[in-house]
């Protein structure tokens, strides 16, 4: 299944490549969310709030309104993560609150089950150069993706995997590895990073592996509006 992203920095759309050089902006946000109306799953990220630069919140609530979304980006507590959900999100992404020196923070893991449920959980796991990075990807961890999704998968119902090295780059994204990430859990896998072509999104598929898809389709590679046939199910 194709899950477009909406990511959100300053009130706008953006896309950045591998999370820092600024790509694309658009402001009028809800053009998208007019395009992306017909997807049972959207993905919304607030970059602002990831980044400890204020927030969207006021705007993830008006696109929860329209959208099933799941939102990630600042969920750093549990009340924040109950806040996006009274927000209107379906499920939050927790990311980087989840490691803590240098290890899975189990503590906060579960915590955070206990206090929204673990079918609202969804953990995201960022790997770079084979090994799980955080902090907007720019602290590497001693451990991989795979020792990750092992150690959290008690305390979620999905785990989003980002392959970093491909981010952005429109060059397609590493199969193999998410595969691998994929084998080492029984929750659902999401993947991102460099998703860029149908035929990518269709090797996920059979993998029974979501593909969040951001670049591809702001910049018109790939075309959201697919034929019926194409269309997610």
């Amino acid at each position: 299944m194709l899950i477009p992203s909406i990511d959100l920095k300053g009130g706008a759309v953006v896309q950045l490549v591998q999370g820092e050089r600024l790509a694309i902006r658009d402001d009028d946000v809800f053009r998208w969310v007019r395009r992306f109306g017909r997807f049972p799953k959207v993905q919304v990220i607030d970059l602002d709030a990831a980044m400890g630069a204020g927030d969207n919140l006021a705007l993830v609530r008006q696109i929860a309104g329209a959208l099933r979304c799941r939102v990630g980006g600042g969920i750093r507590t549990v009340e924040r993560a109950q806040e996006v959900l009274a927000a209107g999100a379906e499920q939050i992404i927790a990311g980087s609150a989840l490691f803590r020196d240098g290890a899975p923070d189990l503590a906060f893991a579960r915590a955070l089950a206990d206090g929204v449920g673990r079918a609202r959980v969804i953990a995201a796991v960022d790997s770079k150069g084979g090994r799980v990075v955080i902090n907007g990807w720019k602290t590497a961890l001693p451990l991989t993706a795979v020792d990750a999704v092992r150690a959290l998968e008690p305390y979620c119902d999905e785990f989003l995997y980002t392959h970093v090295d491909t981010e952005g780059l429109m060059r397609g994204t590493d199969v193999e590895a998410i595969r691998a990430v994929r084998d080492a859990t029984t929750r659902r896998v999401t993947a991102a990073g460099g998703i860029t072509t149908q035929q990518e999104i269709d090797a996920l598929d059979a993998m029974g592996v979501d593909a969040v898809v951001g670049m591809a389709i702001y910049t018109g590679a790939l075309d959201p509006d697919a034929p019926p046939e194409r269309l997610p199910q």
